[in-house]
């Protein structure tokens, strides 16, 4: 990760998202903090590209078409190249349960949809912090 200017942490962040607004707004705003972004909208193609490029966040999309999120961070988090990846929640799944299966599943952190405009790069930042 490379370290950008007043010790801001620039990241590669991939975002696995099938919905194109919720991925335009995150792309938009990792873009202008300075990040750079990788994009898939399905996770089997999230997987992949995270294998191969290991960015060091993944954003990963609980309701996606094919494998679902669940289980995309399992497989994830099971295989060599990734499984010291952080990944966190990106989801609009808020009831009660979902995110102590969530966690259970291997996500190591939880950002809600909508996004928060305020908070998003904050929460990002979370994830490179030391014991996050």
């Amino acid at each position: 990760m490379a370290t950008g200017s007043g010790d801001v942490k620039m990241a590669k962040v991939l975002v696995i998202e099938d919905n194109p607004a919720n991925m335009k707004l995150a792309r938009f705003l990792l873009d202008k903090a300075g990040h750079t972004v990788l994009l898939a909208d399905r996770a089997e193609a999230g997987i992949a590209l995270a294998q191969d490029e290991r960015p060091d966040l993944i954003l990963l999309d609980i309701q996606l078409p094919g494998t679902d999120g669940l289980a995309a961070a399992r497989l994830l988090k099971a295989h060599v190249r990734t499984s010291d990846i952080p990944i966190f929640a990106f989801t609009g799944l808020a009831m009660k349960g979902d995110r102590e299966k969530i966690f259970a599943s291997g996500f190591d952190g939880y950002i809600t949809k909508p996004i928060d405009v305020s908070l998003f790069l904050e929460q990002i930042a979370g994830a490179f912090k030391p014991g996050s």
